[in-house]
């Protein structure tokens, strides 16, 4: 991995470059996207059929889109014991952590009698993309599906592309049913995120979409917001490590590889005041990458995005700590509790040796769907709240709106707007119109 001095050049340098792999600069593609979203909503099953063929190079009947119960109870047959005990043990930590992020309705009376308060009504139906491409993510599969289980959506609808053989993925499968889905259909694309917005024959219309996907999911969903909800339009992963000579250098390695591995575009920084620990976890990296089994990737993506950085001081590593907005951060200094009220921008946050980024991705409970590109600075990971919305209750007695009803007559003509406040004068001054 190349190291570089923490200079104001070389900050510039790196964030241009971690800017470039946004979807937003793919808008070459977005011509190809807008024709397939629109020809879903315009021909529906017949237009899923032809893109399956076109890009999947499979002949599937809509008939056949639907994944059976006869094909969940085979994928089950496939997986061994060991694994769906992992598989449940990951969906009780990560249900028991998102059960914390319930909201409530709430009221709040005045003196006068008056009602205020909001309304918690959860998404009447979601839609989740499952990737189906590189590699199979069973865990994803949990991440989006739970917090809206929890949250008490009505219905969720999955889509993923299937194999050659018109099969999903056993652990897809066996991770969706221990979830909660409702129902699984075999489409995958950009025409899965379109069918998902405007409905088909045979796959219903979502009021949200969620998942992750490669650049022609994530366009579609651009294309299809304000039509229907999105969570967001996710990035390349990342992982940045903040780091002091008390270090352990084999697991800071080792924690970048962990990211560096998802594909030529994944992002892996360390930032370290110590230039010792900067060597030996540049030789470490390429020490440990030359056993991995997808190690051609890893060095793509480190040749490409991987650095380390040399800080003079730690409050100039959390600087640029912040700038950059990783979606995954990890703290690995003396102390490192104390740097955590400083940590201002991070989609998830792993403090202490012991708290590898691999936790967070299978394990812990948070939830590993995070903001990305730089997105961490306004954005939050997917949450029980993504799957509510919420409804503001006002109601007035008339002896609070006595009270405040010239107020709001004198706002309502400021702003020229007199029929709102006649609205208010109709009601002051009974039968007067």
């Amino acid at each position: 991995m190349r190291i570089l001095p923490l200079t104001p050049e070389n900050k510039a340098n790196l964030l241009n470059d971690l800017l470039k792999r946004s979807p937003n600069h793919y808008t070459s593609y977005m011509d190809t996207v807008q024709a397939i979203v629109e020809q879903v909503r315009a021909e529906g099953d017949a237009a899923l059929v032809d893109y399956t063929a076109q890009f999947d190079h499979l002949a599937i009947t809509p008939e056949q889109f639907l994944v059976t119960e006869q094909e969940i109870e085979a994928a089950y047959d496939q997986l061994d014991e060991a694994f769906l005990t992992v598989l449940r043990n990951a969906r009780e930590n990560i249900r028991r952590y998102h059960e914390k992020q319930r909201r409530y309705s709430w009221f709040d009376a005045t003196p006068g009698g008056s009602l205020l308060g909001q309304k918690v009504t959860p998404l009447r139906r979601v839609g989740v993309y499952v990737p189906g491409g590189k590699a199979a993510y069973p865990s994803s599969v949990l991440m989006n599906i739970l917090p809206a289980r929890v949250a008490g959506v009505d219905e969720i609808i999955m889509v993923t592309p299937p194999g050659r053989d018109k099969t999903v993925n056993p652990g897809t499968l066996a991770a969706a049913r221990e979830a909660g889905v409702d129902r699984i259909y075999k489409i995958g694309g950009a025409q899965a995120i379109a069918a998902l917005a405007f409905g088909t024959e045979t796959i219903p219309r979502v009021d949200k979409i969620v998942g992750p996907g490669n650049i022609f999911v994530a366009l579609a969903k651009k294309a299809v917001f304000g039509y229907v909800s999105i969570d967001s339009i996710a990035g390349p992963s990342e992982i940045l490590v903040l780091a002091d000579e008390t270090a352990n250098p084999r697991y800071v390695a080792a924690d970048l590889l962990s990211q560096a591995e998802h594909d030529e575009l994944a992002s892996a920084i360390l930032v370290t005041t110590s230039e010792e620990l900067a060597r030996q976890v540049s030789g470490l990296v390429h020490e440990m990458a030359a056993d991995l089994t997808r190690r051609e990737i890893i060095e793509a993506s480190l040749e490409n995005y991987g650095y380390i950085l040399v800080a003079s001081s730690l409050e100039e590593a959390l600087e640029v700590v912040n700038e950059i907005a990783s979606e995954h951060m990890e703290i690995m200094t003396k102390d490192a509790f104390s740097l955590l009220p400083k940590i201002r921008n991070a989609g998830a946050i792993f403090i202490g040796e012991y708290s590898s980024e691999p936790l967070g991705d299978y394990f812990a409970g948070p939830n590993h769907v995070l903001p990305t590109n730089g997105t961490a600075k306004f954005f939050s990971p997917l949450s029980v709240d993504d799957f509510i919305k919420k409804s503001s209750i006002i109601s007035y007695t008339r002896e609070d709106l006595q009270a405040a009803g010239p107020q709001v007559v004198r706002f309502a003509e400021e702003e020229g707007l007199t029929a709102h406040a006649n609205s208010i004068r109709v009601r002051m001054e009974e039968g007067k119109i």
